[in-house]
């Protein structure tokens, strides 16, 4: 058996998580995850879901606030004697001293095809940016920013109607898999990491609340694109009688007209000129409501 602790945290790595607990090969002997943190209206302090199931089925958690700067669990996770660390989507950097630790490596799932996106938003980048499609990808950390050695790799489409909840999903989906065949591979040595290539490098950075503003000069394809990669949260908006007004589905279609402008009500929504062709809005979610058909919004406008 391969002695593997997962640092995790939130949802997206709970397939895994569950995978190789139950895999003939593997045995988790403690999960890492991210500090109880408030949430909900009456900021109750909520665990990660990864912190529930190792709970659920009696396995360790160790919840520090900062992994780098706590030698007491530092020690407590070399004596599980572990073969590797696994880290997906665990949310805090690790120290050489931590990577240290395991037998083997620190293996992490990266959520894009390496060496693109690297960084912490690779999911809602790809389809931001229009891509096609994206990936997963195990790789060897490193003290640098996702520039590990790549172990193995999966590609994913991207349809041009795929928001970032299905990506995510689908991604989830995929990489408890490919974690074990990283794992025994590298144990078997059927598996030798490969060196990222420098050539087209680039960062998945954070989005800054200003990105997520729609400007309706922008063509309507790559309006359409934010809408689906920050589906939800944090959501795409725009400004109408001085409320926000969220956008949670949208189509390209043809038409003309001043940018931001409402050109005509459809049977599926409201089309908005843009700066080439026409958003169709088909959900949105106005300022203090809930989520509702776009034209239905726009003729409570009248009322």
């Amino acid at each position: 058996m391969i002695k593997v602790v997962f640092f995790g945290t939130p949802k997206i790595a709970l397939k895994s998580l569950e995978y190789l607990y139950n895999s003939d090969k593997i045995e988790i002997t403690g999960v890492v995850t991210q500090p109880d943190k408030p949430a909900g209206r009456g900021h109750k302090l909520t665990m990660s879901p990864i912190k529930e199931f190792a709970l659920a089925n009696n396995i360790p958690v160790f919840q520090p606030k900062s992994i780098r700067k706590e030698p007491d669990i530092q020690q407590k996770l070399k004596e599980l004697n572990p073969d590797f660390f696994v880290t997906f989507a665990f949310g805090q950097i690790l120290s050489q001293e931590v990577l240290d630790i395991p037998k083997f490596e620190t293996i992490n799932l990266h959520a894009s095809l390496l060496p693109r996106y690297r960084g912490a938003n690779p999911i809602q980048r790809a389809i931001i940016n229009g891509d096609k499609e994206t990936g997963i990808c195990t790789m060897i950390t490193e003290l640098g920013l996702d520039c590990g050695d790549v172990c193995r790799k999966v590609v994913i489409p991207i349809s041009e109607e795929m928001n970032c909840e299905e990506l995510f999903e689908e991604i989830s989906t995929l990489s408890p898999k490919l974690i074990e065949e990283t794992l025994v591979g590298l144990v078997d040595r059927t598996i030798t990491p490969t060196p990222q290539c420098e050539d087209g490098v680039c960062m998945a950075n954070k989005l800054t609340k200003e990105e997520t503003v729609i400007d309706w000069h922008k063509p309507a394809r790559e309006i359409h694109n934010l809408v689906r990669g920050i589906y939800k949260f944090p959501s795409a908006s725009f400004t109408h009688n001085g409320k926000n007004i969220k956008v949670m589905k949208s189509k390209v279609c043809e038409g003309t007209g001043n940018a931001g402008e409402f050109v005509e009500v459809c049977k599926n929504g409201i089309k908005v000129a843009c700066g080439t062709d026409c958003l169709l809005l088909e959900r949105v979610k106005p300022e203090g409501k809930g989520e509702m058909n776009a034209r239905d919004w726009y003729n409570g406008l009248k009322k």
